[in-house]
């Protein structure tokens, strides 16, 4: 077998494959251009999932003829001006985005250099666009065309060249999402440049120029982007540590995904996937989200370009920080500062949720209006209002006949404790943001009256918050306080989850749990945290057991105390099924306002659903 140097159209295209793997990833390419060239409004158009034809369209400051004949060059770039791959200022660097696309596609090249428009044509023709052909890698010869102003590049048949490449491409639609995926990533980190989508016919996504205070102007492009619903519910991240600072928006715990794809991070201007990212931004909701949900988040971080390297992926999607565990602890702080001063808060999804759940079909939308000539209600409804005039049973037909007594009221079974005005204490009902309890239904859940309209509390995931907090308060002071069992109990277990437990007795024993082994496949619990009262033991010691076993041969159980506080937590809330006095409820409902996170429990369920009266009025037709 010979050796021989390969030609360089084939060698363009092998090399081709690293930056342009698809459509998506050559608009990418082209944006990022267009960004680094300082347009103000750029405009992409897609055919076909950007198969048969893409551009890229930008009012940027554009090329001369000789910069645009030296381009589609590979390795030529206007953005190293002193050949420095430490100190990377801009977007794209490596020179290779031009020359790749053309050489798998049929691409044009139309600029006109910054100020031509305004100058007259001299004898070299300076004040006219130009622009250059590029088909299958051959270059062709740089001409006079009409152009206004900027940069204008057009890729029709993308992968003729390599048709290899066209096998693995998926349906159109497909290919156009992805594509719109990177053109929103860009446009988060860009809110002041204005960005257009089309498909040739119309848009697909049309984001003006958000200008103004950083804050607002950003958070309004990614409302544009993510949705009112994000707007509404992000919590505002600004914090600074050592050169880095960290900005941009976070969702509340209760606003979450069963996936991470809602999570958009930034380095200096530059969208990345980082595994360390990520992670941050998991240990940052570790206490609010299960370990199947994901948070919505935009953060941008910015650093001097000599504390990251940009230069590790052919896509530049990937980084790589001089000091991993300083922008780690910078993401989790600032998240966690951000969360705990939302306090008790929740998204205000939940209640649409819980508002659309009485609509019919479940959407969340304008109620019927009264019954009467001409109107209509769902056959459900229709029988509920034929009944309506029907007497209460057990009441006395009088006009001033009433229920027997506002004093509180419990049936055999539990299912309703009513209480007067009066005795929850002189406080009236708005001066409380939870309100004050007005009832317990089906001995789980509290209704509370405060002046917006209605609260309902969850008791139990309201209560394990609660717990959980407290013990992490008397876990930072040193040491949690342990109530002491009058009778020890053993529980079974197999042998190698009893030689876990007895192997963390010790670093148990300072988040209150004293146990010790007794025999083979078995401990003995003495002690419990005083915080969880009467505690289901069997279930709590089994539950640890598992919880370690995930840990695996962690050196010290002090980094993860904070989980196995939640799983001790979970086992001494207030279980559902247990009936609150009036006093027991208003309490909850206090010690909620002022703990934080409480609007969410350890799981990131939401704890409470507030209906505003308005939104009520809505569903009887009375707005």
């Amino acid at each position: 077998m010979s050796l021989r140097l390969l030609p360089e159209t084939l060698v363009n295209r092998i090399a081709a494959g690293e930056v342009v793997e698809r459509p998506a990833a050559a608009l990418k390419e082209l944006l990022e251009n267009a960004l680094d060239a300082g347009a103000q409004n750029v405009e992409a158009v897609l055919r076909d999932g950007g198969r048969s034809y893409l551009s890229v369209s930008d009012d940027g400051h554009g090329m001369t003829p000789e910069e645009l004949a030296l381009a589609v060059e590979r390795h030529a770039t206007s953005k190293l001006p002193e050949d420095d791959l430490v100190h990377i200022a801009t977007l794209g660097f490596r020179g290779e985005a031009l020359p790749s696309i053309g050489a798998v596609s049929r691409m044009t090249v139309t600029s006109r250099a910054a100020g031509a428009a305004a100058a007259a044509a001299d004898a070299t023709g300076a004040g006219e666009a130009w622009s250059l052909t590029v088909e299958g890698g051959r270059k062709g010869a740089v001409e006079p065309a009409a152009l206004g102003r900027g940069t204008r590049v057009e890729v029709r048949d993308l992968f003729y060249a390599t048709p290899a490449r066209l096998k693995f491409l998926k349906s159109a639609r497909a290919e156009q999402m992805q594509a719109r995926d990177a053109l929103t990533r860009l446009a988060m980190a860009h809110h002041g440049v204005g960005f257009v989508l089309s498909d040739g016919q119309r848009d697909l996504l049309n984001l003006p120029s958000a200008q103004g205070e950083l804050f607002e102007s950003r958070l309004s492009r990614l409302a544009a982007i993510l949705g009112r619903d994000f707007a509404e519910n992000a919590l505002p991240i600004d914090a600074e540590r050592e050169g880095l600072r960290l900005t941009g928006h976070i969702g509340l715990p209760t606003l979450n995904r069963a996936n991470s794809q809602a999570q958009y991070l930034f380095v200096n201007g530059r969208p990345v996937r980082d595994k360390l990212l990520y992670g941050a931004v998991r240990g940052a909701y570790r206490d609010f989200l299960a370990h199947d949900r994901h948070p919505i988040l935009a953060l941008f971080l910015k650093l001097p370009p000599d504390l990251v390297d940009v230069n590790v992926h052919p896509a530049k999607t990937e980084v790589r920080f001089r000091d991993p565990a300083l922008v780690r602890g910078l993401i989790v702080s600032a998240a966690k500062h951000a969360l705990a001063e939302a306090g008790h808060r929740a998204s205000t999804t939940v209640s649409m949720a819980a508002l659309g759940a009485f609509t019919p079909g479940g959407g969340a939308g304008p109620v019927y209006a009264h019954a009467g000539a001409g109107s209509t209600l769902p056959r459900g409804l229709a029988e509920a209002a034929a009944a309506y005039h029907a007497p209460l049973p057990g009441l006395a037909q009088t006009p001033d006949a009433r229920p027997a007594g506002l004093e509180t009221l419990a049936g055999a079974n539990g299912e309703t404790a009513l209480e007067e005005n009066g005795e929850a204490g002189e406080v009236p009902a708005e001066a409380y943001p939870l309100g004050a309890a007005r009832a317990q239904l089906h001995g789980t859940y509290i209704v509370a009256q405060n002046s917006d309209g209605i609260v309902i509390v969850d008791q139990h995931a309201a209560h394990e918050r609660l717990v959980y907090e407290g013990m992490k308060e008397q876990l930072s002071a040193g040491r949690v306080a342990a109530q002491l069992l009058l009778l020890p109990e053993v529980v079974e277990l197999d042998e190698a989850a009893a030689e876990r437990l007895a192997a963390r007795a010790e670093e148990l024993a300072e988040i209150g749990l004293r146990l010790e082994a007794f025999g083979p496949g078995a401990v003995v619990v003495r002690e419990t945290p005083a915080l969880l009262g009467e505690v289901d033991i069997q279930g709590l010691v089994r539950d640890l057991a598992d919880e370690l076993a995930e840990l695996g041969d962690a050196p010290a159980l002090r980094s993860a105390l904070e989980a196995v506080c939640s799983t001790m937590a979970c086992h001494g809330s207030v279980r559902a099924g247990r009936l609150l006095n009036a006093a027991e409820m208003n309490a909850l409902l206090r010690q909620m306002e002022v703990t934080p996170h409480s609007g969410q429990c350890n799981h990131g369920r939401p704890t409470y659903v507030e209906l505003k009266l308005a939104d009520i009025e809505r569903l009887f037709g009375r707005r």
